[in-house]
């Protein structure tokens, strides 16, 4: 049985069952999902199931494992790929740690926005910022990128592109099943409900930073593999099944957008087929090897980078950026690397680079605007090697993007700031 180490979190395990050799059940108890119905009095939040699947010989050896998140879709639950998916025969004879986490019936697998009261349930914060961390300090991981994927069906789908696009820094592949990537499909608007990411009307733009299709850039130099059917009937299935047709299109959207942006992925278009549970056993099995593939040989960080993202504050692959304004829209970051980078957006910002330097060491940064002449400064490096430098960008634009107020103003205008760092 495991222990619980968690250095402070706010997750803690309350419960474990031992359901075979290799198979645990856990259950946590989160602040994050304090709303769930689930009694955990001794936290003050709620608690959310996961099952577990450990390698065969786990505790015998002294070994290292990747570790693979496998995400169930909607109206499911954390028992769906051990009930129907065959997870636990399909993974008998690999070096490998799979986890099983619940994230709701509807869950989107993000922290619900819930009228501009935020989570709970706050699945991305529970999953990406406290499950993660605990299977890394409590398991015997390989405990970085280049040993951890994210798969996922249908809305599972959603969270495993979805999960990749946001937290790059954290996997080095993800896969989709019969995956809902897209939230641009209208179809999926009364589904997912004002709830999840506020009305589509007034907060588009908070649907869209979390839609793999928007962004689809932060997904180079991962392992991506989509596999979806059309809905045709064949030999199987005897009647046309319209959720695997929406699902299809979306998968297929996805798909086109990063041929459009030249990165690599695998997207098997299978045809004829159903949104049911005998295609998504057999699309594990495929992507199996692919991933066991992925861990032997990772890709290496992106350099230079390209991020996009619609927080206000964000980290990734140790760029930190915060970014001084009203309104929520997109901004991005490219070209970043150890000699400078380019940040896209309005208002003003600070930017954070990864240990890149000598602590102590002076750097000439030299910051380039459109539309003013250009300014140099001296950075120094803190202890930690990093630079923090002030990128002013152009007048905040006061209404979100995609609204309506945006559009009567003119638009959500987008200032471009080209810095350069002497290294």
């Amino acid at each position: 049985m495991l222990g619980d180490r968690n250095a402070g979190s706010p997750l803690s395990l309350v419960d474990q069952r031992q359901l075979s050799p290799r198979l645990l059940e856990l259950q946590f108890a989160t602040p994050a999902l304090e709303d769930q119905g689930f009694a955990a009095p001794e936290s003050g939040g709620g608690t959310g199931k996961v099952r577990l699947l450990l390698p065969a010989g786990y505790a015998r050896s002294q070994a290292r494992y990747p570790v693979l998140v496998l995400l169930h879709g909607a109206e499911g639950n954390y028992r769906d790929w051990t009930d129907h998916g065959a997870v636990e025969a399909l993974t008998a004879n690999l070096p490998l740690i799979v986890v099983m986490p619940d994230g709701g019936a509807a869950g989107q697998y993000t922290d619900h926005y819930n009228a501009g009261r935020y989570g709970p349930p706050a699945y991305e914060s529970y999953h990406v910022g406290q499950l993660i961390p605990w299977i890394d300090l409590n398991l015997r991981t390989v405990g970085a990128r280049a040993g951890r994927a994210v798969a996922g069906v249908s809305m599972g789908g959603f969270g495993a592109m979805s999960y990749a696009a946001r937290h790059p820094d954290l996997f080095a592949a993800a896969a989709a099943f019969s995956g809902a990537v897209d939230t641009n499909d209208r179809i999926l608007w009364p589904l997912i409900g004002s709830q999840v990411f506020g009305s589509r009307s007034t907060a588009e733009v908070r649907w869209r930073g979390s839609n793999p299709v928007d962004l689809a850039p932060n997904l180079a130099n991962l392992r991506l593999i989509l596999f979806s059917g059309n809905g045709e009937p064949n030999l199987i299935d005897a009647a046309f099944d319209l959720v695997e047709r929406v699902v299809y299109r979306q998968s297929e959207n996805l798909h086109e957008v990063l041929v459009g942006l030249g990165i690599a992925h695998d997207w098997i278009d299978y045809g004829p087929g159903s949104h049911t549970w005998p295609y998504w056993q057999q699309d594990l099995r495929e992507t199996l090897p692919a991933l066991m593939q992925v861990f032997a040989n990772p890709a290496p960080a992106p350099s230079p980078l390209r991020h996009a993202a619609i927080e206000a504050q964000y980290e990734v692959f140790g760029w930190r950026v915060e970014l001084q304004r009203p309104a929520l829209e997109f901004s991005t970051l490219s070209e970043a690397d150890r000699t400078g980078f380019v940040l896209e957006g309005s208002g003003s910002a600070l930017v954070r680079t990864p240990a890149f330097y000598a602590p102590g060491s002076t750097h000439v940064v030299e910051v380039a605007r459109a539309s003013t002449e250009t300014s140099r400064t001296q950075a120094t490096a803190d202890p930690d090697g990093r630079l923090w430098i002030g990128v002013p960008l152009g007048r905040a634009n006061a209404h979100p993007q995609y609204t309506i107020a945006a559009a009567l103003a003119g638009g959500t205008k987008v200032y471009t700031a080209r810095v350069a760092i002497d290294p």
